[in-house]
């Protein structure tokens, strides 16, 4: 009950009508079913399956603008300086998180990236104009440029939705790691598997509350993650932070800083006279 009361206690305002997804990393097998019906959905061309990276048998490695549900396969040795040391495999579906405050939003000069009647965070093609800005912006690195120049990202298959359909990712997931719903009650539903979970000693978290991962100004997350290893295993950052947030603190300190170097050259300059 302590942990419940603890992850409620930073539960994120999620509006009325937010749907979103509720992704755990313990049920899933790594199968890339979510990124094929994305991929084939949404009309996005195939990555380039040839050779491994050699960094992991994940060969698509990120989301991209052609890639917007990315499998990760994460390899953990037990003792990385003993030979033969048994492995392990950690492996998490990623996504867009369609934040509760949205960065990427905010930085659209154009108003092409809107907030639907679904509370996902959309990018309107047809008025983007491949400025970038969302780029930088958003702090999971999750919109890129494709080659025609234009922002991408997950729609959470927002033609679907309109149609009364799920999205295709969570269709398609054959163990449910994948799930699609309102975001009040797959949060619900994460607080009591982190619970379930850790009854069973494995170290499990809830992925954004606005303790971790929906940090700061962003508020909370629209796709929640059940992660069994700390966030930044998953490369997913544990306090994210709004960049329009940081900038004034950067500047202020920037300030501070040279108001002191201001004072010290004052001072030099009286003792020399």
């Amino acid at each position: 009950m302590a942990d419940s009361a603890i992850a409620f206690s930073a539960k994120p305002n999620f509006r009325s009508e937010a749907v979103g997804f509720l992704t755990d990393a313990t049920l899933c097998i790594g199968c890339k079913a979510c990124e094929v019906a994305c991929k084939q959905w949404n009309d996005l061309p195939a990555d380039n399956l040839g050779p491994m990276t050699g960094m992991s048998y994940d060969n698509t490695i990120a989301l991209g603008a052609e890639t917007w549900r990315h499998v990760a396969f994460i390899e953990r040795t037990a003792d990385e300086s003993a030979i033969g040391s048994p492995v392990t495999w950690l492996m998490l579906s990623d996504v867009c998180k369609h934040c509760v405050n949205a960065a990427c939003m905010e930085a659209c000069p154009t108003g092409a990236i809107i907030r639907t009647e679904f509370d996902s965070v959309y990018i309107q093609p047809d008025i983007c104009n491949g400025c970038g800005y969302c780029i930088p912006a958003c702090p999971f690195g999750v919109p890129q440029l494709s080659a025609a120049g234009a922002a991408q990202k997950c729609t959470m298959c927002y033609d679907r939705l309109r149609g009364g359909l799920e999205p295709a990712c969570a269709k398609a997931c054959p163990t449910e790691s994948i799930r699609f719903g309102f975001v009040e009650e797959l949060y619900a539903s994460g607080v009591a598997r982190i619970a379930q979970l850790r009854e069973r000693d494995v170290d499990a978290r809830l992925y954004g509350d606005r303790m971790l991962g929906g940090t700061g100004a962003i508020g909370g997350l629209n796709a929640l993650f059940v992660l069994n290893d700390a966030p930044e295993t998953f490369n997913l950052p544990a306090a994210p932070d709004l960049p329009q947030r940081i900038v004034p603190r950067a500047f202020a300190a920037t300030a501070a800083a040279a108001l002191v170097l201001c004072a010290a050259a004052i001072a030099a300059m009286q003792e020399r006279s």
